[in-house]
C-alpha cells in the first residue's frame, strides 16, 4: 500500500469528511486549520487520511487532528501518518510532540501508546465544555481529553 503524504496546497479545500471524523465541530476544525498546517495522505487519487500540525509553544507541536477514512482503518495507515508527523517535527527541530484524544477513543489511545506517546494528563470535561452535542464512541460518553506526549 503506497501512500503519498503531502502538505495541503492553498488551492485545495480541506478534506472535511475526514477532519470531522476526528473532530465533530466544524468551528473548532476551522479554528485550528487557520493556525496550523494540514497534510493529506492519498492512495492513487483518493484522499484517505489527514492530519493537522499546530505549533503550540517553542519546541512543541501538537497533532490536533488525525483521521483515516473508515474503510481504510486497521491497515496501518494511522501509524504511517503519526510517523510522518513525527518526522516533520524532527525536521523542524521540535523537541516535544503532543496529541489529545477522548476518553472514549479506545483504539486511538492504544495506537498512540504503541507509537511511543505517554499519557501526561487529563483535561476533565473538555468535550462537555467545548462541544454543544454529546459525543459517544464505543458506548462511552466522550467527556475528558486524554493528553499524550512524546519527547523526540
Amino acid at each position: 500500500m503506497e501512500v503519498y503524504i503531502e502538505k495541503l496546497s492553498d488551492q485545495f479545500s480541506a478534506p472535511y469528511d475526514l477532519l470531522l471524523l476526528a473532530d465533530p465541530s466544524k468551528a473548532i476544525v476551522d479554528d485550528y486549520l487557520s493556525r496550523g498546517v494540514c497534510y493529506t495522505a492519498s492512495l492513487e487519487d483518493e484522499v484517505v487520511g489527514v492530519f493537522v500540525l499546530l505549533r503550540t509553544r517553542p519546541d512543541t507541536i501538537e497533532i490536533v487532528n488525525i483521521a483515516v477514512k473508515e474503510n481504510y482503518q486497521g491497515q496501518g495507515l494511522g501509524k504511517k501518518l503519526l510517523s510522518y508527523a513525527i518526522q516533520i517535527a524532527k525536521e523542524m527541530n521540535i523537541k516535544t510532540v503532543e496529541i489529545g484524544t477522548g476518553n472514549s477513543s479506545v483504539s486511538q489511545l492504544a495506537l498512540y501508546q504503541k507509537c511511543g506517546f505517554r499519557i501526561v494528563g487529563v483535561d476533565h470535561d473538555f468535550f462537555v465544555r467545548h462541544y454543544d452535542e454529546e459525543i459517544y464512541e464505543n458506548g462511552i460518553q466522550c467527556r475528558d481529553m486524554i493528553r499524550l506526549r512524546m519527547e523526540i
